[in-house]
């Protein structure tokens, strides 16, 4: 009851991310739903790869979920909460109800649709109109289908909740947000950029190699893709599994590196203060940053792969690949408000300095200049580095 109240009691803004994410829950259910019907038409091997490629949109709407609750207010310890019982412990259960309520609702929605789409709901329009499609001639078995739409809600709140547990060593902040550090200088650089670029540099090789043993046809004894396509290598699908890894572990290394290089040769106070502020936030936006690279890159690649004499693309396909790009613009949105959150006692304290306003306007246009250039232009490198493979 207290999650509902704090949840009822929100910000308007906070309340529209929740909603977002009741609607990425509500898409990724719709499609676990619909995979669930082809497996009672088709069941089989091919059944089991279908529910497959759900895991990038489950994992893409988690992953979203997750940001959502570390910038939600009532997971942020205040002063005096843990005298009325709500600790750092308890904050961090509350968040992690909040999160399974909106995935549930989200959920019971996408249920809901899918009735109505195979007409087991009647009453309003469009009953029954995908009733072919969705099997409506066998009876749905109830317990598979509640089973699935339960992934993600479990994935979402149990992933919250490890994200903000409470850590030894991070005395004052009561939940797993990382504090800014207490001592000056520029924060230490992230540890994932060696190994980012290696998994990056091995996922394009594994991708060139196996197209190459494919003939680059993406036919044979490949998987099947969905939208039709007849099938498309393990070893291409696995290449581009690396790269999108290594994108993401190399994000945070790349931003500190960006605040590095603002710095460089006698930086003025605007290009210092941008660069400290991308040295200090290089963990917290610099993963989201390199999935949406890697999601960029890989919508490219597709547009190769699609671009010849090939299917259409179906309408679970296209829905599928909305929720990931979705959640993963919307991921990075939110980690770019969890940021300006927390150097917001910065920013105060600068303005009460006599900082000028536009001194600050100009450090973050220099800082999102700065990273759309680098982020930029490596998405640019690996789709193209991606997409000749493909194009052949």
């Amino acid at each position: 009851m207290l999650a509902l109240r704090l949840a009822r009691g929100a910000h308007p803004l906070v309340q529209l991310r929740r909603l977002l994410v009741a609607a990425a829950s509500a898409g990724t259910g719709f499609l676990l739903l619909c995979t669930l019907t082809y497996a009672m038409e088709h069941p089989g091997a091919g059944s089991v790869l279908r529910l497959a490629w759900c895991l990038a949109p489950i994992a893409a709407t988690v992953y979203f979920a997750v940001a959502v609750a570390r910038t939600d207010p009532a997971t942020r310890p205040r002063a005096g909460l843990s005298a009325v019982g709500l600790g750092p412990g308890r904050l961090m259960v509350l968040a992690a109800i909040s999160t399974a309520v909106a995935c549930t609702l989200g959920s019971m929605l996408a249920l809901l649709f899918f009735l109505h789409l195979r007409g087991d709901l009647s009453g309003l329009p469009f009953d029954g109109t995908a009733a072919e499609l969705l099997a409506a001639d066998e009876p749905l078995p109830l317990a598979a289908a509640l089973t699935l739409l339960a992934l993600v809600p479990v994935l979402a709140s149990v992933a919250g909740a490890v994200a903000l547990r409470p850590r030894p060593g991070k005395a004052g902040t009561g939940t797993g947000v990382e504090p800014e550090p207490e001592q000056e200088g520029p924060a230490p650089a992230p540890s994932g950029l060696p190994w980012g670029v290696a998994l990056l540099a091995v996922g394009l090789a594994v991708e060139t190699y196996a197209s190459r043993a494919g003939d680059g046809s993406g036919a044979g004894s490949g998987l099947p893709m969905p939208g039709g396509l007849a099938g498309s290598p393990a070893g291409v699908l696995a290449g581009w599994a690396l790269t999108a890894l290594g994108l993401a572990l190399a994000g945070p290394g790349l931003t500190y590196l960006c605040g590095r290089i603002l710095q460089a040769v006698r930086p003025g106070a605007v290009r210092l203060l941008a660069g400290r502020v991308l040295q200090e936030e290089a963990r917290r936006i610099g993963r989201p940053l390199g999935v949406v690279c890697a999601v960029a890159s890989g919508a490219y690649a597709s547009v190769v792969l699609y671009a010849g004499p090939r299917p259409d693309v179906g309408p679970l396909t296209a829905l599928g690949a909305l929720l990931v790009a979705g959640c993963a613009v919307l991921t990075l949105a939110t980690a770019a408000v969890e940021a300006r959150q927390a150097r917001s006692d910065t920013t105060a304290a600068l303005l009460r300095l006599g900082a000028p306003a536009t001194m600050l306007r100009s450090s973050a246009a220099l800082r999102a200049g700065a990273l759309a250039t680098v982020f930029g232009t490596l998405t640019w490198l690996v789709a193209e580095l991606a997409a000749v493979p493909l194009a052949r």
